[in-house]
């Protein structure tokens, strides 16, 4: 019994990580292409 409470604990933390990751991953693609616009903005006016 106690094994299967480990397993079940063990699943839901790696299913914890592995969302995070995929947030963390799209977050830093949404901040790298806000970077890329500002970029472009600031060539533009020189």
């Amino acid at each position: 019994m106690k094994r299967v409470i480990v397993l079940m604990v063990l699943a839901m933390f790696s299913a914890g990580m592995l969302s995070a990751c995929n947030t963390v991953a799209g977050a830093g693609k949404d901040v790298q292409k806000a970077g890329e616009k500002v970029e472009g903005a600031a060539d533009r006016r020189n």
